[in-house]
């Protein structure tokens, strides 16, 4: 019978939600015993290492959540089969990237880690499990992992004659670098189930392991399809939003207005509000831009032409915003950055996090590499492998971006560089001051609130004239830097 009570988990994925996800679950729910599971050794190394400064993902305070709980009664291993078989209730929470082959590249979600996880599951499984989709998926994807699950035939010795499964869906609303705060003091928490006996049991099951600390009004429950799309809407809802103000901070820029103010005034509007409204060289992240493609992508296979036109309309703004931030660095240098040093303060998409999927710095470094300037980053959280793989998988997967007007002109595509050159050309700095040294410009491309802080006079001293500065995240101080003698440029501002 499938449980309604659950006091073993198991959480297929280690990344950027799964961990912290148990890690919270397991320090509220002290009963019940959290393992997360991966089959990358070095990741679940990391998240077992003794020094907390070497977890693989970087929140702010995670390092307290886990300690509380690790070897309490929260695990982390590899026995990915060991996990399954225990376990009454199992999350997935493996990535689920757009599709970089076939039928619907560079739109649809690529769904082959889930179904990898479906099919061991029902491989493993004896008895009857809770199955919890938590990474974000399509619509209907879980009658996809029920049809996987459903035809596992019944094992040796099981207690019935096959194990069943139930799917709820559980969308994560986590905005990275406050993953920990959403998590103790969720806004909602979505459960999506069938109406059925089973789907009803595991809908309770799962709403009384988050009652432990999230007040009841705030755990929904929907059919499983509405949880799924209300993830996919949520993002682009969002991401919508984002691209908004930045559309109208090229406006501001052309007419002498400060995107902040114009910003502010429409945010104080109560219809309005003045969450994401925040104008920057773009978003990034691993959710929204993938989630509106595969909305986009749903909408065309159900025949919604203009609905699925509106919505890709968001990704384009997007892409059209970081690269007006990197032809702003081209032509203001004279119209080439060829052999000249760029530091980029910032690589991960946002603060707070060492995540760098989609950041806004990949695309812009690319442009800029595309006329060989010399880019040396400083990020205090990402790695130096992590640069280089972000720059190298680009070269293979490049996505069809908006063009700007003087791309539309030209006839040749974006070089695809090797590996040899774009180490050639992009050095990363454990300090920030080595990377701006002698640079002829400096871009902030990640809203670290350390940068605020740093010693601008003396950056201005040791960089080569006239010293620019083009603000991507309009976090630095407008009035000090112009007193010091740069020339700044930031975003929405003319």
């Amino acid at each position: 019978m499938i449980p309604n009570k659950v006091t073993n988990i198991a959480c297929i994925g280690a990344g950027y939600v799964g961990g912290p996800t148990m890690a919270v679950i397991a320090q509220k729910c002290p009963h019940i015993k959290v393992t997360v599971v991966d089959i990358n050794e070095k990741r679940i190394a990391d998240w077992n290492d003794i020094d907390l400064s070497k977890l693989p993902v970087y929140e702010p305070g995670l390092d307290q959540v886990v300690a509380e709980s690790r070897d309490r009664n929260l695990f982390f291993s590899t026995d990915v089969e060991g996990a399954i078989r225990e376990a009454q209730m199992i999350f997935i929470s493996v990535n689920t990237p757009t599709k970089t082959y076939g039928i619907g590249k560079g739109m649809a979600a690529d769904l082959k880690y889930v179904e990898l996880c479906a099919r061991q599951i029902a491989d493993v499984a004896t008895e009857d499990k809770i199955i919890v989709e938590k990474s974000t998926l399509p619509v209907r994807t879980a009658q996809a992992i029920r049809t996987i699950m459903n035809a596992a035939p019944a094992r040796p010795n099981s207690p019935s004659p096959a194990p069943r499964f139930t799917v709820l869906s559980n969308p994560e609303f986590l905005a990275e670098g406050t993953a920990v705060k959403d998590l103790h003091n969720p806004d909602r928490v979505l459960i999506g189930g069938e109406e059925d006996e089973d789907g009803q049991r595991a809908i309770e099951a799962l709403a009384t392991i988050y009652a432990n600390w999230v007040p009841g009004e705030r755990i929904l429950t929907t059919r499983i399809w509405s949880s799924e799309l209300s993830k996919l809407t949520a993002n682009a809802f969002l991401a919508q939003r984002i691209s908004s103000i930045n559309a109208l901070s090229a406006l501001c820029e052309k007419t002498g207005a400060d995107v902040d103010e114009v910003a502010h005034a429409i945010g104080t509007d109560s219809r309005i509000g003045p969450k994401f409204l925040k104008s920057s060289v773009g978003f990034g992240g691993s959710c929204f831009q993938k989630d509106i493609l595969n909305l986009v992508y749903l909408c065309r296979h159900f025949n919604l032409p203009e609905v699925a036109d509106y919505w890709e309309q968001v990704v384009k703004l997007n892409d059209y915003q970081k690269q007006r931030f990197a032809k702003q660095i081209i032509d203001t240098l004279f119209n080439t950055v060829s052999g000249k040093k760029i530091a980029f303060l910032g690589w991960a998409f946002k603060k707070d996090t060492n995540d760098t999927r989609e950041s806004a710095a990949i695309y812009v470094a690319d442009e800029l590499l595309q006329d060989r300037a010399e880019i040396h980053i400083y990020d205090p959280k990402v790695p130096t492998e992590r640069i280089y793989a972000d720059l190298e998988y680009l070269q293979q997967h490049r996505r069809p971006q908006a063009v700007i007007a003087d791309r539309a002109k030209q006839s040749d595509p974006p070089e695809t560089l090797s590996s040899e050159a774009i180490r050639r050309l992009v050095h990363v700095h454990k300090t920030p001051y080595a990377a701006m040294e002698q640079a002829h410009a400096i871009a902030v491309l990640t809203e670290w609130d350390e940068f605020r802080t740093y010693d601008w006079q003396k950056i201005y001293d040791a960089m080569r004239k006239p010293a620019f500065v083009f603000d991507g995240r309009n976090i630095l101080n407008r009035e000090e830097l112009n007193n010091i003698g740069f020339e700044l440029q930031s975003i929405g501002r003319g």
